[in-house]
């Protein structure tokens, strides 16, 4: 053999090994992919178990609270499942299990402790049942906000007041009680006055309210707000209330731990515990309570931790669990002027390491799906990329050199090789190498308009959704395009993409639908609601079906059994207030303009149209007999119109002006007929209208307008 065959030898050997080794590598990593999707079944089959057997403990419950049958004796049983206060139903717990949510939880203040992770100084804590800790002042958590405007959450003299206790007047006959900081003056039936006693303790109701359906979800001003659980559930939340949703089945559930409206929404790498971040609150007894995030099972709706409280400045608006570690941090994004961002050791609830991220908005954060000390932001006139080093977060700006730099980067996430892709405001996806800031790959004029959403399917196929075009494309894994499907107009520009059962999307609209479909096929929605200010409620009298209008320009008619809406009709001013005829057949809606109409209940079609002042008509009331119509202004008028031929003709009778401030707001619904008392009707032989106090009564040819019953005696009944 030659010398020079020797090293060829070494070679091939080395080579082979070096391959030997890849492969192995390589078969280790899909066996663990494997056992990584094994253990997510598993789970999956788990939490489905859990929620089933919750409904049978919940439905033999009540079957047990019935009391015996014929066929089943009585027999004692231990309670199933523990009611809260919040119309959240919990199961029972065993001891040293985690505690539930806040809303279902007895807080009581204790002085400040201190704590082996976090230091503590002059705070008071909230103690759950569970024995885990709420800080509600200063803690390892805070920060000094130089250069920052202090919003809502701040407000130390109003936490530390002690909150206002009711106030008893024999003499006025009333009861002054506080909501939220407010008076609230109530008066009492004469035979009441003189036994009543401000400290008597008097029994709860047995019966308590339950929380049953929540309408509308929120996609017109919040993201990334929208996922599909392993129980079968899609969670997603509006106003302060996370729903998770089983269309399936037609069944909520709901988690009722915050305290003020949610803005974002995160799901754990074990697809079971949620993150769910809101703003700044206020308290029943008017003090200020600090945006915070609150981290939860999504099984048993118990709240595992509360992170943030006096950090977080006026709102929460981005967090992301990490993956490549479990999923033991959680970075978020405030809405300060300096937009901070934190990292947090969510199960100890410390804070890593925080900083200044952006005086502009900020619209996503997420993690790098294979390194847990890089983060991702993005926003206006931003993309950056953070390094997390001990304590501190350390910034590159992502570099778009010869690419147009967009507006707004609106959405991030992540291919399967750890690359970074982005979609803006000029409708471009660009890839952004593994570990770098630099673009190594770009769509140019992907969609038409802004790219609100991207979404990394688990085969490897990435979706795009579209605000101004609505369109939904699907990409292969290089970035060519598969399917585009168009969504309607009517449903609104595409907010947020998430992946749900089998090749099912489901996409969340900037006019708050959520909407299910395939790739290649239709769309329809799941849930919808308002988009503005909801003001008009209205029941029918003998159908299950009610009538909300709000400042959106819409009426919608609900079947409140089957949860869905009858018709939607758009109006053209915004509405404010509502009201059915007694027959059902027509309901009559108020806008803020003065202008009121009137709609079948069948067909939603058009049956009249009046215009009563140029201001808000704040209430709609029929009297019983269906005879009379009264609308009350913010003008301070009540305008009475004759009713006929089963609500399809109007004549206006008269005006009652009444000179009072504030302005009037609502008309008492105790209502009989022909005359107005306070809004209430009576049935006289000559229509008349009586208000109460030192109200003035104007009134027009045909309709006598005269004080019948003194304030005293007015508020008494």
């Amino acid at each position: 053999m030659s010398d020079g065959e020797g090293p060829s030898a070494d070679d091939s050997a080395s080579a082979a090994s070096s391959m030997e080794v890849t492969d192995r590598i390589a078969s280790l990593e899909q066996r663990v992919q494997m056992q990584e999707d094994d253990i997510q079944l598993l789970k999956s089959a788990l939490a489905d178990v859990v929620r089933r057997l919750n409904i049978t403990e919940e439905q033999q419950a009540v079957l047990n609270r019935k009391g015996p049958t014929k066929a089943r004796p009585l027999v004692q049983t231990l309670p199933l499942r523990t009611t809260v206060n919040n119309g959240t139903v919990l199961p029972k717990k065993p001891s040293g299990s985690l505690p539930s949510p806040s809303g279902a939880r007895k807080e009581t203040s204790v002085p400040a402790t201190t704590k082996s992770t976090i230091k503590r100084t002059s705070s008071s804590e909230r103690v759950s049942p569970g024995g885990r800790r709420e800080s509600y002042g200063d803690s390892k958590g805070n920060r000094n906000r130089t250069g920052s405007t202090s919003s809502s959450s701040s407000g130390k003299k109003n936490s530390e007041s002690k909150p206002k206790e009711p106030v008893f007047s024999a003499e006025e006959g009333y009861v002054k009680m506080f909501l939220r900081g407010r008076p609230v003056t109530m008066y009492m039936p004469k035979d009441q006055v003189d036994s009543y006693n401000l400290e008597a303790k008097v029994e709860l109701p047995t019966k308590r309210l339950k929380l049953e359906w929540v309408y509308g979800y929120r996609g017109r001003d919040c993201r990334n707000n929208l996922y599909l659980l392993p129980t079968g559930e899609t969670v997603y939340f509006i106003a302060s209330v996370v729903v998770l949703y089983n269309v399936e089945e037609q069944l909520q559930r709901h988690y009722a731990g915050h305290n003020d409206d949610v803005k974002c929404l995160a799901v754990h790498p074990d697809r079971i515990t949620i993150a769910t971040g809101q703003v700044a609150g206020t308290s029943k007894d008017g003090k200020q309570l600090p945006p915070h995030v609150r981290i939860w099972d999504s099984v048993t709706l118990n709240t595992l931790h509360v992170i943030g409280i006096g950090f977080f400045d006026r709102a929460v608006t981005c967090i992301a669990f990490s993956k490549s570690n479990g999923g033991s941090s959680l970075c978020a994004v405030d809405d300060s002027n300096d937009h901070v961002l934190s990292v947090w050791d969510w199960q100890k609830e410390e804070r890593l390491a925080d900083v200044k991220c952006s005086n502009e908005a900020v619209f996503a954060a997420d993690f790098h799906p294979t390194d847990t000390n890089i983060i991702v932001t993005c926003g206006k006139s931003h993309l950056y990329f953070w390094t997390l080093e001990g304590s501190s977060l350390i910034k590159k700006q992502g570099l778009f050199e010869k690419q147009e730099k967009p507006k707004f980067v609106l959405c991030v996430t992540f291919s399967e090789n750890g690359d970074a892709i982005t979609g803006d405001s000029s409708g471009n996806i660009l890839v952004w190498g593994k570990g770098t800031n630099r673009i190594s790959y770009a769509v140019q004029g992907a969609h038409e308009g802004g790219i609100f959403a991207l979404c990394m399917l688990r085969d490897g196929t990435l979706v795009s959704g579209g605000g101004k075009d609505r369109k939904l494309i699907s990409w292969n894994g290089n970035y060519q395009k598969l399917h585009k499907t168009e969504i309607p107009e009517q449903f609104g520009p595409i907010r947020t993409v998430a992946e749900g059962k089998g090749d099912v999307i489901l996409i969340g609209t900037t006019r708050n639908f959520v909407l299910q479909g395939t790739l290649s096929g239709d769309f329809t929605p799941i849930t919808q609601g308002h988009t503005d200010e909801l003001w008009g409620l209205a029941i029918h009298a003998s159908k299950p079906q009610f009538l909300t209008c709000g400042h959106d320009r819409h009426a919608t008619l609900w079947d409140a059994v089957g949860h869905r809406p009858v018709w939607d009709k758009i109006i053209e001013d915004p509405a404010q207030s509502s009201g059915f005829h007694p027959s059902g057949s027509v309901v009559a809606v108020g806008t803020l303009t003065g202008r009121w109409f009137v709609f079948d209940t069948e067909t939603k079609d058009l049956v009249t149209v009046h215009t009563d002042g140029n201001e808000q008509l704040s209430v709609m009331r029929y009297s019983p007999d269906g005879n009379f119509l009264a609308i009350g202004s913010h003008d301070n008028c009540i305008y009475i119109y004759g009713v006929s031929d089963s609500g399809r003709k109007y004549t206006r009778v008269g005006k009652c002006s009444v000179s009072v401030s504030p302005f009037l707001v609502d008309l008492c619904p105790v209502i009989c007929g022909g005359t107005v008392w306070a809004g209430a009707w009576q049935v006289p032989e000559t229509p008349r209208v009586s208000l109460p106090g030192s109200f003035q009564l104007h009134h027009s040819p045909g309709l006598v307008c005269k004080l019948t019953v003194p304030c005293v005696e007015f508020r008494r009944l």
